[in-house]
């Protein structure tokens, strides 16, 4: 006899979902070329019956409800099919378990509500105020030294640091469960469902707690249990939970474009169990390859409703204030005709469900459109990645590396500080570092570019300052790599176990290596400076000098309609020029608000400056009806401001 039908409606979710009156569980699954689908737990003995049969609706949806399910009940979907039949993991499933693990792990059934949330009073920042800092989960932190990999209750024990820093955001790599041992989380296979290798074990639990609730106290909030931490998927709600109380929005990366990379049985491949022969047969996906996985099949409606309530579920049930989508180019490549409108309803849902929750694109080669509005014929997203002020300063640092003659090509980066096609600041991402370019085997870090020979000579320190104010005071939203606010020079792995020697040197910031310090420093304070000038976050901008045989480049940054207008000057020279002529707009005394000549052995005792301030009292220059002459120390970022 076939499940009992109690709760079950025509709006339902998908997957296992406890009801309200807590009587029990429903469960539902889309198999529609499946003869038989069975639901075994550890209440059935793990066998197919006539007892645990679903039963089958319209359009190929399988459902049922059983009594006695509770947070933490384990189960499987048994799927009978036209080419085999065995059990298979529920593609919405909220968690897996550690025991069994991979290969064959069961199925939890989680309660979304067993959380106690602290952050009732979060708001996500507005766009133009993102600062955005990107880190790998594994490779992170972890105060077991060694070989252990990062969870997701370590990264908490930074987020005062982070917060110090000043970053507004953290976007985190993939987080969901993937099988491959090292993808950087990026072929995932279970959708809804944290990497079981970021969960701590009861004894973990009990070592972090208390220094997780002593953070709580200091934000006036009451105190963990052990229960509450139970499972990956509270570990990672508790992460965005305190990350908020830190005052810091998470950014999920999610990867829509494609799945998997070694499927297993038990996962969503050929879900309804057909012979194994077409890829497009394959229920989810087509027979497009992407980075060792295959791309979803996004002409069908179930394929791309399974996506957007992925995305949905993320927003509500883990708080989260922007999703990052990996290469959407791909996906569009792979789904001609059903791609662009896929997402555009993907975003239409999000904006709907949270207006402030972000959206990103990384979209290869960039595409304006991809950030225009539905009603215009674009994807909708609120921001895309850019390449062209990070290509353009890295080969600047590149070319300066060869020397005082070389030649520097600072009219790229000039070019490059406003791409073309983007009418507001806040619709293009800016970096320097990625997790792909700076990933081991691929480009270098920037105090390794910027002097080959020795990543901690004066030139790497102070051609990375440079870069990293070019960064922080461009348009865009900047985004920072872990470890790039340290000077971290080596590049980096998720494999931390073989290769623990490209793990971030945290000993280095934390005493051990001065230039370190005073780097740490220096960004510290040019991310205040973003946040204290509200020009370097509006939409006034213009280049207003650009010397490649000097190598000086300074744009002009300020609030339409407003003022309160910067100049920010680079010089990329080996050394200092003295009485350099700048214009500027207004009359009077501009204040030197920043100069990374002071950061080098902080306080440099050799710096170089213009003793705070200078005076606006010359002539017509650059376009502006007023001029200074200024130094302008060797290797230097200077911010003038009235």
């Amino acid at each position: 006899m076939p499940a009992a039908m109690n709760h079950i409606t025509p709006n339902t979710p998908m997957g296992a979902n406890l009801v309200p009156d807590g009587s029990g569980a429903t469960f539902r699954a889309w198999a529609p070329s499946a003869l038989k689908v069975h639901l075994i737990s550890e209440h059935s003995g793990w066998n197919p019956t006539a007892s645990n049969l679903l039963n089958r609706e319209e359009q190929g949806y399988w459902s049922g409800f059983w009594p006695n399910f509770q947070d933490g009940s384990r189960y499987k979907f048994y799927v009978v099919g036209t080419g085999n039949e065995g059990p298979k993991r529920d593609p919405y499933a909220r968690e897996l378990s550690n025991q069994p693990a991979w290969p064959n792990p069961n199925c939890l059934l989680r309660d979304p509500n067993s959380y106690p949330w602290h952050d009732y009073d979060y708001r996500t920042p507005m766009f133009h105020n993102l600062i955005i800092y990107q880190l790998h989960i594994g490779a992170f932190w972890s105060p077991e030294s060694g070989r252990q990999a990062g969870k997701f209750l370590d990264v908490i024990d930074r987020l005062p640091y982070l917060s110090d820093l000043g970053v507004t955001a953290l976007q985190l790599l993939p987080i969901v469960e993937f099988q491959t041992q090292f993808s950087l989380g990026y072929n995932g296979t279970d959708y809804f469902s944290p990497e079981n290798d970021y969960e701590c074990s009861a004894d973990e639990i009990a070592q972090r707690l208390p220094a997780i609730n002593a953070l709580l106290a200091t934000k006036g909030k009451p105190p963990l249990t052990a229960e509450a931490l139970d499972g990956a998927s509270n570990q990672l709600r508790c992460l965005v939970d305190l990350a908020h109380l830190h005052g810091l929005a998470v950014i999920f990366d999610v990867v829509y474009n494609h799945a998997g990379g070694d499927f297993h049985d038990e996962s969503l491949y050929f879900f309804d169990r057909q012979n194994q022969g077409n890829n497009n047969d394959s229920l989810y996906f087509s027979d497009i390859g992407h980075a060792g996985g295959l791309c979803f099949a996004l002409w069908k409606q179930e394929v791309r409703q399974f996506l957007i309530d992925n995305a949905k579920f993320l927003i509500e049930e883990y708080h989260v204030d922007g999703l990052r989508h990996d290469q959407v180019s791909v996906l569009l490549d792979a789904n001609h005709g059903t791609g662009w409108r896929f997402l555009q309803d993907l975003n239409d849902t999000c904006h709907a469900l949270d207006p402030s929750c972000w959206q990103n694109a990384e979209h290869w080669n960039v595409n304006p459109p991809i950030v225009n509005a539905k009603h215009q014929g674009g994807a909708g997203f609120d921001t895309c990645y850019h390449d062209a002020l990070r290509d353009a300063v890295r080969r600047a640092l590149e070319q300066a590396s060869a020397g005082a003659s070389a030649n520097v090509d600072m009219s790229a980066i000039a070019c490059a500080l406003w791409p073309a096609g983007f009418g507001q600041s806040w619709k293009f991402m800016q970096n320097l570092e990625t997790h792909d370019e700076v990933l081991e085997g691929r480009k270098p870090r920037i105090a390794r570019l910027a002097d080959r020979s020795d990543a901690r000579s004066w030139y790497a320190r102070s051609r990375s300052r440079v870069a990293a104010g070019i960064l922080l005071t461009a348009p865009g939203i900047p985004l920072l790599f872990m470890g790039q606010e340290f000077l971290e020079d080596k590049p980096w792995s998720d494999n931390v176990s073989d290769l623990s020697n490209l793990r971030l040197y945290w000993a280095g910031v934390e005493g051990n290596d001065k230039h370190m310090i005073d780097f740490h420093r220096c960004m510290r304070d040019l991310i205040r400076l973003r946040n204290d000038l509200p020009a370097l976050r509006a939409d006034g901008f213009r280049v207003s000098h650009v010397h490649d045989l000097n190598r000086v480049l300074a744009f002009h940054r300020w609030i339409p309609g407003e003022g309160r207008d910067v100049l920010v000057v680079v010089n990329l020279n080996e050394y200092t020029w003295h009485h350099y002529q700048l214009g500027v707009p207004r009359y009077g005394r501009w204040f030197e608000a920043f100069n990374s000549d002071v950061y080098d052995h902080w306080v440099n005792p050799w710096r170089q400056g213009n003793g705070g301030s200078v005076f606006a009292d010359g002539g017509p220059l650059h376009g502006f009806n007023h001029s200074i002459g200024v130094a302008l120390p060797a290797n230097t970022v200077v911010v003038f401001c009235l």
